[in-house]
Order: structure tokens, then sequence, then C-alpha cells
């Protein structure tokens, strides 16, 4: 079942089109994140979904109730459209103890005392913060405010939650931990989620399906692993990921494949859509998928480079590369080095997009 339905919708802010006829959808028990870089408008569609933000063009739908429509102009106004949302700054008052911050929205619908102190103290339970109900938003620390504020949205039962960055206000160990608690809790309450992010990592982590926003419009959606692993275009290849860039001429195109080349290297890739021989294009890998050997090997997508520089990360090193030329930097992975001086990068083909150069 379709919980949220939005269909063409364009928003304006003055004479600057901020969303550009963006269509989705959210299914029962779904995870969707909205990704993409700063003014791309996935906190503009989020709004337009709560209805905090006006569209000018379009439908939006919960459940079967729809909550906006361009023509002719109706909408039903935020505090009617029984969504639940969390802020990025969790939007918790001050003065109030953790169960009264989240009693409130139970107050407004005015629930019986007696339902909403055993639905308030069953929330918190499931969240770890049955012990913590008489205490105030400054007595907890940043995990523990971001769960208030996610109690809130779900003591009614809203058919969606809405999440505007609800994980950056805190610090990388507790986000990562935060993020596993956040996809635990929607699987186990059968969530249906809209979140906005600009984290990537957060997105794939957590998201059922990712729609990649980029100036107003949607530029590829899919699951996690097929924005990762089979990108559209190049603005998806190079947002998905950490990835190593090639700018050269397209010489060839053949049964879905491209022929790239420089100043002495020429590399063999996917064909991303509209390559042509002839063409200035890029080739993007992802630093992972980049092998370093210590021979030279039979492949044909292979580069003779000197090392510049390493850096440790634990877990592995991160090598930089750079051509003769100073064409480019390549960075891979590794465990070791054998001769800087001569070092082997294999760029496996199957691994390689190709596109047309913007």
């Amino acid at each position: 079942m379709i919980e949220l339905l939005v269909e063409n919708l364009h928003l304006t802010y003055g004479d600057n089109p901020v969303l550009k006829g963006v269509s989705m959808e959210l299914k029962r028990g779904e995870v969707v994140s909205l990704l993409g870089p700063s003014g791309s408008g996935k906190t503009t569609l989020l709004r337009a979904v709560a209805g905090l933000e006006k569209p000018t063009e379009g439908t939006i739908f919960i459940g079967k109730n729809k909550v906006y429509d361009g023509t002719p102009r109706s909408e039903i106004p935020a505090e009617e459209r029984n969504l639940g949302l969390v802020f990025q700054s969790y939007a918790l008052w001050p003065h109030k103890t953790v169960f009264e911050n989240v009693a409130y929205p139970l107050k407004l619908r005015k629930v019986a005392t007696a339902e909403i102190a055993q639905r308030v103290q069953a929330v918190l339970d499931q969240l770890g913060l049955g012990h913590l109900g008489k205490r105030h938003p400054y007595q907890l620390s940043g995990g523990q405010q971001q769960r208030v504020a996610i109690g809130r949205a779900l003591v009614y039962n809203p058919p969606v939650i809405l999440l505007d960055e609800p994980l950056s206000n805190l610090d990388a160990r507790l986000r990562e931990e935060a993020r596993v608690f956040l996809r635990e809790l929607i699987i186990k309450l059968g969530l249906s989620a809209l979140m906005v992010t600009h984290d990537q990592n957060e997105a794939m982590a957590i998201s059922d399906r990712i729609l990649l926003l980029n100036n107003g419009k949607i530029e590829q959606q899919g699951t996690p692993q097929e924005m990762y692993a089979t990108p559209k275009t190049l603005f998806t290849a190079e947002f998905m990921g950490s990835n190593n860039r090639l700018h050269g001429k397209v010489t060839e195109v053949r049964e879905g494949k491209a022929r790239i080349e420089g100043r002495g290297w020429a590399l063999w890739g996917l064909a991303g859509e509209g390559v042509q021989p002839g063409q200035e294009g890029t080739a993007i890998i992802r630093v992972e998928r980049v092998i370093l050997r210590d021979q030279a090997t039979e492949s044909h997508n292979q580069l003779e480079l000197p090392l510049l520089t390493s850096m440790y990360l634990g877990d592995r090193w991160e090598y930089l590369f750079r051509t003769s030329g100073d064409d480019f930097v390549i960075r891979a992975y590794g465990n070791e080095v054998g001769d800087p001086l001569h070092c082997y990068l294999e760029l496996p083909e199957n691994h390689v997009w190709i596109f047309p150069k913007p």
C-alpha cells in the first residue's frame, strides 16, 4: 500500500524554481531517503509534504487523502496531515520533561490522561528511555535528545514519519550508533519514513530506496545497491561513493563499452548514456575498485605510476599516485607498496564508467 504519493510537484521562491516536477511514492513499511547536495530541493520537498511550504503545482496524497492539489488549489494545513516530524534541531521544549515532550502530541489530540501515560511510557521503553521520563532535555546526551524527538513523532502512530537530517547534530561515533538504532527501530515498528540527508553513507545504511535530487529534479532513484553499483549519469556516479576521475577523449564505443584516452594512457569502461566517439569524456571508478599490483599484468586497463604519498587509515592505507604530466591523481587502498617508483594500478573495465563530459 502506498502511504505517500507526490505527483509533478513544483515549488518556486519568487523567480527561483526549487522543485521542478518531482514525483515519488513511499510504500508502507518502506524507508526512502532524499539525498543530494545543498540547494538540490530535498529539504523543500520534505517541508512541502509536511505542509510547511506551499507548492505551486502538483498533488500530494497521504494514504487516500489528497492533502495538496495545485489545480484547483486546495490544501490541508500541516497540523491536520497527521505526520510525525523529527527536525534537525530536535526542537524539544527545554522547560518540559522528557515525558511531557513526548506526551504533547497526545494532549493536543485530547487523549485521556490514563492512555497518555500508558502510550508515552511504552514509547520511552521502546527507545531505551523508560527511566529518563522525569529529566529535562539539558540533562540528556545528544543521542538521547534525538530519541526523545523520535518518540514524540511516533507516540500517536502517524502513517508517515518525516526526518530532516535527524543524525547531523551527533558526533561521528554517535552517528554510526544512532543509524543502527534508527534502522532497527524502523524495521521493528514497521514505519514508513521519508528522510532528508546529505550523508550518502547514512542514506545507504538506513534506506530501502534513495532518491537523488539535483537542481530540483530526481536525477536517479533505486535501492542503495543500484545507486552505488549502476549509476545512470555522471552526477550520480560522482555523488555516490569515493571516486577517481580521469578526463580524456572517447575514441571508440561498441557493445555497451567505450574507450577513453589521455596523454599516455587509455582505458575501457562501461559506456554511459549518450557517449559518442570523438567526445570529451570523464571516466569514473570507485577508489576501492582500483587494484594495486607489484608487477605488470596482461590487463588492458593498467597504469604504471609512481607513488606520491600515503595516508594510514587504521584498517588499510590510502595511496596517491600522480601522472608525470600532473593530468590527474589516482587513489587506491592497500596494505603494502613494493617499489614506490613503479606501481601498477589495475582499473577493471566493468567498474569503470565513461560519461560525456558536461
